[in-house]
């Protein structure tokens, strides 16, 4: 939620003027309940904060500098008059962050995650507000809604566009319901979405690519994001997986990354055997991070994993398209290569925890096949450091027959 700051005197027209954006949207006050509410994109609107039975309530007055200083008073004191005579307001309705707001804080319950709660946050403030927050319900329509999704879906991230849209889609369900709302206009939008298709999931699999890929990998300039590239190559865990990886997570002794089952897709534990690569990889990256709690860390330095568009964003600065690869490739980089080279599909499906929950999940255990699956993550990051340094064994062995020919040492 937005933080407020208290000033010692009301506002005046060169402090309105010269507030400035920041990372988080915040307010300002100015008196008898009126502020200035700055979000990140640097619009500022003018927000009524009043109370009626101990239930807070807000009103958005207009936006900054169409709405000047005198004005948002001039509307504050009419809106206060109206207030205390008990009469309707008419002025001005409810804008769409109100109600947003307040479907939030109906979510908040002891049986919704917090992280749930924090999404959402994220997905509004981020998202939804800059663009939405100062309308009205009834000037917002379809066009403009399918306006917002066309941008995020030209990222690429076509899984947020559908999250967004269905998060707007509750809001205004919730409005109806409410009787501040008619209509949904998200329910016009069926069908204008881009699906999920192949190519949104499209990985490297040939291996003169893959060994270009891991080439312009070791030249990307940050590190951080570097060791996570490399990790995820590694390891080729899902994208969510990796961010959340937590330091405590890593058994060194045991050479290991055991992944509690909260963080996983099937909600049960996983655990991934440490190629030397990968020990010498979490060494490096722990003088960059291994004071914290994250692996990977984001770079805002706000206590939070790394975004979930870094690893997508540091490969379309390297001119790795999105047709070519997104970070969910990684697995099918790794899936593809394994059996191409006569691993056991028993192991391979294990390592990538594909687990059929209807059929397997009772008897499902974590640590089944690992010492196959040890063997199988070690060969394939020699396998990666061959392909990369143009040594790749191409005397037509097997991967179990190539092992023993390209161990790589721990350094």
């Amino acid at each position: 939620m937005a933080s407020t700051e208290r000033l010692k005197k009301i506002l005046t027209d060169p402090v309105v003027k010269q507030a400035e954006p920041r990372e988080k949207r915040y307010m300002i006050s100015d008196e008898r309940g009126l502020y200035l509410e700055i979000y990140p994109n640097g619009r500022k609107y003018w927000v009524i904060r009043y109370s009626i039975n101990n239930v807070k309530h807000r009103v958005n007055v207009g936006i900054y500098p169409e709405v000047s200083l005198k004005q948002a008073r001039d509307k504050n004191y009419e809106f206060r008059r109206l207030l205390k005579m008990g009469k309707p307001i008419g002025f001005e309705k409810e804008t769409f962050a109100t109600v947003a707001k307040e479907w939030l804080e109906k979510r908040m319950s002891p049986k919704v995650a917090e992280s749930y709660l924090k999404t959402l946050h994220m997905r509004l403030d981020r998202y939804i507000l800059p663009h939405f927050g100062h309308m009205r319900l009834e000037e917002l329509n379809s066009s403009l809604i399918l306006q917002l999704i066309r941008k995020i879906e030209d990222r690429g991230t076509l899984e947020t566009a559908l999250r967004i849209k269905v998060l707007i889609g509750q809001i205004f369900n919730y409005a109806i319901a409410t009787s501040r709302a008619e209509t949904n206009p998200t329910l016009a939008l069926k069908g204008a979405l881009q699906t999920r298709v192949e190519k949104n999931l499209a990985a490297i699999t040939e291996p003169d690519e893959i060994a270009k890929l891991m080439r312009q990998i070791d030249q990307y300039p940050y590190d951080v994001v570097r060791c996570a590239l490399k990790y995820s190559a590694l390891v080729f865990c899902r994208p969510g997986e990796i961010r959340k990886a937590e330091w405590e997570e890593i058994d060194w002794e045991k050479r290991e990354w055991r992944i509690p089952k909260e963080k996983m897709k099937m909600k049960l534990p996983h655990i991934v055997p440490l190629a030397n690569q990968a020990i010498n990889l979490l060494l490096e990256l722990k003088e960059y991070t291994g004071s914290g709690k994250w692996l990977f860390p984001s770079a805002r330095s706000d206590g939070r994993c790394m975004s979930e568009n870094a690893v997508r964003v540091a490969l379309r600065s390297m001119g790795v398209t999105n047709e070519q690869m997104c970070p969910h490739g990684f697995r099918a980089m790794a899936s593809s290569s394994l059996y191409d080279n006569g691993f056991e599909p028993l192991h391979i499906e294990m390592q990538l925890s594909h687990v059929e929950r209807n059929k397997v999940v009772k008897a499902y255990n974590h640590a089944k096949y690992l010492p196959q699956r040890r063997e199988m993550m070690q060969w394939y990051a020699d396998w990666l450091d061959n392909l990369k340094n143009k040594s790749v064994i191409d005397d037509g062995s097997t991967g179990v027959e190539a092992y023993a020919k390209c161990k790589t040492p721990l350094l």
